[in-house]
């Protein structure tokens, strides 16, 4: 800040502290408001809807939470639900990720005692929402604040004798560079590189070309205009300075504006909504409190950072309790620490940081039982233990090296050796343990994140249309205008704000933009690297501006203050300012010691310093500015004042687009804050209208159902069904069992009669969602394709089932004939009807989204041989683990199932015709036109194959049944309209399907025979003669057709 001369510096500095103080308060009640603004966006769904759950999976999560609370941890872990999967079960404790669960009971129990569960299990993604944006604030921080908090300039205050101690030590022990392993001090020369300076090759152009001119143009700038303009004045390429304003980074800022930009971005808000009790919603806080531990975890060069390095293990054990996606953090985790490797930037504190986060996460993340041994075997997880075990030789080579004083050559030679032995040892050991099918398979879900979407060859995965890649418009939907300036803030820290700890960023901006790229769903993961890579491109721009204000070397910052104030005590205890002001001059036998010890160090480095120095691959990256010097340089007022403007006038231009975002946000936030399971719409006279169909459907079963009816439905709603109707269904979200999923959709997409045959042993009643959109019907395709891809005659030779869905003309004769097409349009298109000897609909939604059917002639041999205890297939005497099985009348259609061994499943063998069928599957997806082309050709054979079926005769016995029951009905109205077109063909069909229809009469006892003499239609009186149908019969006014004919 510019002062006056003549005022005392005691006062200029108490004016610039009391500023200062000022300005960091000011942060501080912003990043208050920042974090209340993240609360109260993601409350919308309660205020609107009350304190209800959304969506499917957090249902589950909702019941397992309330079983947690009411029966104990131990219950817990052993609890086999039989609700679930019938007849099959699920074991709960070992098959989820509790972290989620025990949390909300924990708050539940010391926390809000006077709660409700489901109110806390409501509240929590907002809780934790607003957690992970103080996380992602104190990443970009952390990022920002360079090596150290606290100046360094007390640091280069040590004693002679310290530094004569501490060289040697440093050169052998806390190296950075791994090349010789030589670069000492490095806690004192600048924070910040560039990644530039670590390519080797591009090092030398970067060092020797790009810098010198930079800074030949800034220093003619600067000798031009007498101002550095904010940018600091430029640094020698070959000189490393003693960085002494590492508090004038912008990091406070970088921070708030991270936590701001956090707090309502879409892509963090779309599993943070209160009421989206799902396992995402704590993960992400898990997450970004790993990465920042982490993070923090490297600050400094050479120091180990213990704690953090535990709390980094202890945050990732967390993560895994909540989430499959730990696996993303461990990998990127093991990568960063890697890559700091290839570059050259191995150390201690590098190696203590990886090593206690591995050997505490892991050896936690091994208790959650749903993981287990995974982290040691599953192929997804291996490289980061290949990279813990690197790291160990590595140390190992140091060690030698210390002890044998070897010189680089033999440095290398020593590495190469040990790495050699054992990799050899590990591919021995690799090589036994496969043979032993150890090493787990890469699941379907990563697989999908290397192919392209829906050619992971696993038709279940393939179904889940969260699966789809992202598209250009989906980033900007859900990351709107941070995806502009997150680019920015990624090259300024690979160009300017290099070093171990910010180096991270650039890792996991990379990874999260491919992952998401190829799954739309883990667009999330962006969410935290954006918001930090947005907050560093505003916080430097605020940072450019208070600097503009208070000088560079002196903007407010918490290590300014506490360098103010040790200045103040130094030069009040030591008196080291003279009256004029002057610094005194060093006293000579000082500086004379000082030169010794220098020469001395020179002496000792002078191999591996001067092959560094030559070859510029010393670990401290070549600053490209210096801001070291701005205090020699300072801007005289005129700049400030420019530069002060040209920021005024980037804020008046740049709100605009602020306040378009957190517009966006606060609409997103509404339209995702709709729980799918209450709809609000508005009626075309303007009424509100709130469609609550799928509750009501719910309560319906719990309430008019016996306690021990199964229901089947789709595996999308079984969570919600257990969770609310509280009765048994066939399968839900969890999809473990792909056989039985197959099953499921086999008895939805078969033929009526067949479907009947499945279901009466499985279950009591059928639930299906029918209100259009993507309801059942337009979901049957997948799920025809998933029973094919176990029940391979479903679909012969078309792994695919593209004969089976909707052509031009309207459903096909597949989809048409299955008993899914036939409950879902029961009554509601002309000629559906569900055959009432097997099905009767009990129960359809006020607004039609819901219809649930009771199955006739449920086997109830079979409910009872599973609801039999000795049926159970326990895994020891009195053990907890009993799963059940299917009863013995479905074993026939249970042998023509072929297990479904997915591509990357290399421990399975293959079985006969696997191969065959996921080419044709691949070669399908890839080239759908010929694939429809071939389901057309087999459906115009299937087509001639049935008008070659001979049309059955009712003998007269069940002539004269059909003939008592007179009632209007969709099969009557076709037989009119067939009479009325004189279409034959569409007879012929409907013969086919149901030769009982030419007996149908309706309410005024007439059929088509009276019809067919009414319109005068001689061949179909023929026709409908040869089939029995009688023309003396007569209606209720007493008149046979032959009465009313016309012919």
């Amino acid at each position: 800040m510019i002062m006056p001369s003549n005022v005392p510096k005691s006062v200029s500095t108490m004016i610039h502290w009391a500023l200062s103080t000022v300005y960091i308060i000011g942060l501080t009640q912003v990043a208050y408001l920042v974090l209340q603004a993240a609360f109260e966006i993601r409350l919308h769904a309660i205020k609107e809807y009350g304190r209800v759950i959304h969506e499917f999976d957090p249902y589950f999560n909702y019941r397992a939470t309330e079983y947690l609370y009411e029966h104990g941890w131990t219950k817990f872990a052993t609890w086999f639900d039989y609700m679930v999967w019938y007849p099959l079960g699920r074991p709960v404790g070992t098959t989820i990720y509790p972290g989620m669960q025990v949390t909300s009971v924990l708050i539940k129990n010391y926390i809000l005692k006077d709660w409700s569960v489901n109110d806390i299990c409501v509240f929590v993604p907002a809780w934790f929402g607003v957690i992970a944006t103080l996380m992602t604030g104190l990443m970009a921080y952390e990022c920002s604040v360079g090596i150290h908090l606290k100046p360094t300039r007390t640091a280069n205050k040590q004693t002679e004798k310290d530094q004569d101690d501490q060289t040697n030590e440093n050169e052998n022990e806390n190296s950075n560079d791994i090349s010789d392993m030589t670069a000492n001090d490095t806690d004192k020369v600048q924070p910040f590189g560039s990644i530039l300076n670590q390519i080797p090759l591009i090092n030398v152009v970067y060092s020797r070309i790009i810098v010198p001119v930079i800074n030949w143009l800034l220093n003619l700038i600067n000798t031009l205009t007498g101002s550095s303009w904010g940018f600091g004045t430029p640094s020698p390429t070959t000189t490393h300075k003693v960085n002494t304003t590492l508090g004038s980074t912008p990091a406070l800022e970088c921070g708030v504006c991270a936590a701001a930009i956090m707090s309502i971005i879409p892509a963090h808000i779309m599993r943070s909504v209160g009421g989206g009790y799902d396992n995402e919603s704590i993960a992400m806080t898990a997450m970004s409190t790993t990465f920042y531990c982490w993070i923090r975890s490297l600050r400094g060069n050479t120091k180990p950072n213990y704690l953090w390095s535990i709390l980094t293990g202890l945050a990732y054990f967390y993560m895994v309790a909540a989430w499959g996606g730990y696996v993303f953090v461990l990998n990127l985790i093991g990568v960063h620490a890697s890559l700091l490797v290839l570059l050259g930037r191995y150390s201690t504190k590098l190696h203590r940081a990886y090593t206690l986060f591995y050997l505490v996460g892991t050896s936690l993340a091994i208790q959650v039982p749903v993981v287990g041994w995974t982290p040691l075997k599953s192929l997804e997880q291996l490289g980061p233990l290949v990279a813990f075990l690197a790291f160990q030789l590595i140390e190992l080579c140091q060690i030698i090296k210390r002890y044998k004083k070897l010189n680089t050559v033999q440095t290398w030679k020593l590495r190469i050796m040990v790495f050699a032995c054992a990799g050899l040892v590990a591919l021995g050991i690799g090589y036994v343990l496969a043979q032993t099918g150890y090493f787990g398979p890469i699941s379907s879900r990563v697989r999908g994140l290397f192919v392209k979407h829906t050619k992971t060859g696993n038709p279940l995965v393939d179904s889940v249309a969260e699966h789809q890649p992202a598209t250009a418009g989906a980033y900007f939907q859900y990351l709107h205008n941070v995806c502009y300036i997150a680019p920015v803030g990624f090259v300024l820290v690979a160009l300017f704000q290099f070093h171990d700890a910010s180096s991270f960023l650039l890792v996991y901006g990379s990874a999260a933009y491919f992952f998401s790229h190829k799954m739309v769903r883990l667009i999330l993961l962006t969410a935290p690297i954006a918001s930090v890579l947005g907050g560093l491109t505003l916080g430097h721009f605020l940072g450019y501006m208070t600097g503009a204000i208070f000088g560079v070397t002196s903007r407010p910052s918490i290590a300014t203050i506490l360098l103010m104030a040790e200045d103040e005590q130094h030069d009040t205890t030591n008196g080291s300012t003279t009256a004029n002001g002057e610094q005194p001059k060093e006293d000579i036998s000082v500086k004379k010691k000082k030169d010794t010890t220098t020469t001395k160090t020179k002496k000792s480095k002078k191999n591996s310093t001067k092959k560094s120095e030559e070859a510029t691959t010393t670990a401290v990256a070549t600053p490209l500015l210096d801001t070291t010097n701005e205090n020699k340089n300072s801007d005289n007022f005129v700049a400030r004042l420019l530069r002060l403007a040209v920021c005024v006038y980037g804020i008046m231009e740049g709100v605009p687009y602020v306040q378009e975002f957190y517009k966006t946000s606060q609409d997103m936030a509404v339209g995702m804050s709709h729980p799918s399971i209450i709809i609000k719409g508005t009626t075309r006279d303007g009424r509100d209208v709130t469609v609550d169909d799928y509750r009501e459907a719910y309560w319906w079963l719990r309430d008019n159902t016996p306690e021990d009816s199964r229901i089947m439905a789709w595996w999308d709603y079984g969570y919600q069904i257990t969770a609310i109707a509280n009765r048994t269904t066939i399968a839900d979200g969890n999809t473990w069992n792909h056989e039985h999923i197959a099953l499921l959709g086999r008895a939805l997409t078969s033929p009526e009669k067949e479907g009947h045959r499945i279901a009466r042993h499985l279950a009591d009643y059928i639930l299906l969602w029918t209100g259009g959109g993507g309801d059942d019907l337009a979901k049957s395709p997948h799920m025809r394709r998933i029973a094919n891809s176990v029940y391979r005659h479903m679909c012969p030779g078309d792994p695919t089932c593209r004969s089976y869905g909707f052509s031009q003309m309207g459903p096909t004769p597949t989809m048409a004939a299955s008993m899914l097409y036939k409950l879902h349009s029961h009554k509601t298109q002309t000629g559906v009807e569900a055959d009432r000897n097997r099905f009767r609909m009990v129960y359809q939604s006020r607004h039609g989204k819901v219809r649930i059917f009771k199955v006739l002639s449920v086997s109830k041999e079979s409910k009872e041989w599973v609801a039999n205890p000795a049926n159970l297939d326990c895994d020891a005497e009195g053990s907890w683990f009993c799963p059940g099985h299917y009863p013995p009348a479905l074993e026939k259609i249970l042998a023509e199932k072929q297990d479904f061994a997915q591509l990357e499943d290399f421990n399975r063998g293959t079985a006969g015709g696997d191969t065959d069928y996921q080419k044709q599957y691949m070669e399908n997806l890839n080239n759908p036109e010929k694939a429809n082309q071939a389901a057309a050709r087999e459906a115009a054979e299937a087509a001639a194959a049935q008008r070659k079926k001979k049309i059955q005769k009712l003998d007269a016995e069940a002539i004269h049944e059909i003939n008592k029951n007179w009632e209007d009905s969709v099969y009557t109205s076709m037989m009119w309209e067939i009479a009325s077109k004189n279409d034959l063909p569409g007879l012929r069909t409907m013969l086919q399907e149901e030769p009982a229809v030419v007996h149908m009469r309706s309410a005024d006892g007439r059929g088509i025979m009276w019809w067919a003499h009414e319109y005068g239609r001689e061949k179909l009186v023929n026709i409908l003669k040869k089939l029995g149908v009688s023309e003396t019969l007569k209606d209720a006014k007493g008149l046979t057709p032959l009465d009313i004919t016309t012919l």
